[in-house]
């Protein structure tokens, strides 16, 4: 599934000028990350989306309850699993989720080969993605802390 980029525009000023609507339940699933345009760019970088593709790159996430979101960022390789949890949370209008990865695993399988916690980002620089839009069609697009545009599909 493609979308084109000034559509993704289009739909970030809307989102900014009138909020995107999209509640923690809009946000719960597994999704897939599909393409990506750098800050700036109209262009997507066709080879950090095929890769992070070809690597399951996937954020998860789960919980709508009032402690809040609990994301999950992960790529696999050949059984090898890189991921990041942590806590999230939608704040303001457009929204922003924010969140705060606080562990990183290193998973063979089912096996934990490593496992660390990471240090609190400075207060006021946590990461986040201004919420765009989710669609019926099962897709998500976002900009995040960095300016880039990112776009993600459902994972059934």
């Amino acid at each position: 599934m493609d979308i084109d980029h000034s559509a993704l525009l289009d739909l970030e000023k809307k989102a900014r000028r009138s909020g995107s609507g999209l509640t923690a339940s809009d946000l719960v699933g597994c999704w897939q990350l599909n393409t990506i345009w750098p800050k700036g760019q109209t262009e997507a970088n066709a080879l950090n989306g095929w890769l992070l593709r070809s690597l399951g790159a996937c954020l998860d996430i789960s919980g709508e309850s009032a402690d809040g979101l609990q994301l999950r960022n992960a790529v696999s390789l050949a059984g090898l699993t890189l991921q990041f949890t942590g806590p999230g949370e939608l704040n303001g209008r457009q929204p922003l989720l924010k969140f705060r990865f606080e562990q990183v695993e290193l998973l063979l399988g089912r096996f934990t080969l490593l496992k660390r916690a990471l240090p609190a980002p400075e207060n006021g620089r946590e990461p986040f993605f201004a919420l765009i839009n989710r669609s019926q069609e099962g897709w998500m697009a976002a900009r995040g802390r960095g300016g880039g545009l990112a776009f993600w599909t459902l994972r059934g």
